[in-house]
């Protein structure tokens, strides 16, 4: 008996990381959103393209360039850029969210992962949902009109720390959350207006001094900016501050997260 018991104690973990747990985990998440590829990745495709058409038409060929480039250049990247945001938010916001409404976080709660884990596979099943949706973006707008990325390296720097933040935000939000209207309000009222004023359709420099001072400590400035700057060649910000304060903002996100997560915050009782 002595022998059987000892044979079926509950071990220790011998590592560090729970690798195989941490990436079943982010692989969940990925077949999650890729199960509803017309609402995930089709869905915010089609609206960029819709966005670009219409402003298109709407404006003709009469307005005059933006930093260099026709104004259609200057606005297909931040169009992607604010889909990255927005959607990667809301995947890691409908994760934590549906699993609290429909009672199964209790088998991720119950899972053998730390919170450093769960929070990273999920934020970066956001960042991959992202990355997909850019890259079907960037083919389909190409075919009208004249985009391509001409700095790789920043390209995905930026790509990764936006959805990075923005998927450890959205992590936050579906902790916080007790219903689908609490994340209305915060993506309609928070997330949709500042990616909107944050340079997506606009230069800053065309805003009044005070405005434009303000919009250079705008995280969502930093990420569209930048990302649009891989593609152009040129922005209204700083490459350096912008990397630094959004590395600076993915480690806070980041932090809030685990220890709300660790804590149980509206998830346990």
């Amino acid at each position: 008996m002595l022998e059987l018991d000892n044979k079926y104690q509950i071990g220790q973990r011998r590592f560090g990381i729970n690798w195989v747990g941490t990436y079943t985990l982010y692989l969940k998440e990925t077949l999650r959103f890729l199960t509803v590829f017309g609402q995930t990745i089709a869905g915010p495709v089609i609206t960029s393209i819709l966005f670009l058409c219409v402003i298109s038409l709407a404006i003709g060929s009469d307005r005059p360039s933006v930093l260099g480039v026709s104004f259609i250049e200057f606005l297909a990247p931040g169009l992607i850029a604010m889909q990255i945001i927005q959607q990667a938010f809301s995947h890691s916001a409908s994760s934590l969210l549906m699993g609290k409404m429909m009672g199964t976080i209790v088998d991720l709660i119950g899972a053998p992962l730390s919170a450093s884990e769960v929070t990273i596979a999920v934020i970066l099943a956001s960042v991959t949902r992202a990355l997909m949706i850019a890259i079907v973006s960037i083919i389909i707008i190409s075919f009208m009109v004249k985009i391509e990325i001409n700095n790789f390296l920043l390209f995905f720097t930026y790509l990764f720390l936006s959805s990075f933040i923005m998927g450890a935000a959205g992590f936050i939000a579906g902790l916080w959350a007790d219903k689908f209207d609490h994340m209305s309000t915060v993506t309609n009222f928070i997330i949709v207006p500042l990616s909107f004023l944050s340079g997506t359709f606009y230069s800053v420099e065309k805003l009044p001094s005070s405005l434009y001072t303000l919009s250079h400590y705008n995280p969502f400035f930093h990420m569209i900016d930048g990302f649009r700057y891989s593609f152009i060649g040129s922005m209204d910000g700083s490459i350096k501050f912008g990397i630094f304060y959004l590395v600076f903002l993915s480690i806070l996100t980041w932090v809030i997260a685990f220890l709300l997560y660790k804590k149980g915050y509206k998830i346990k009782s």
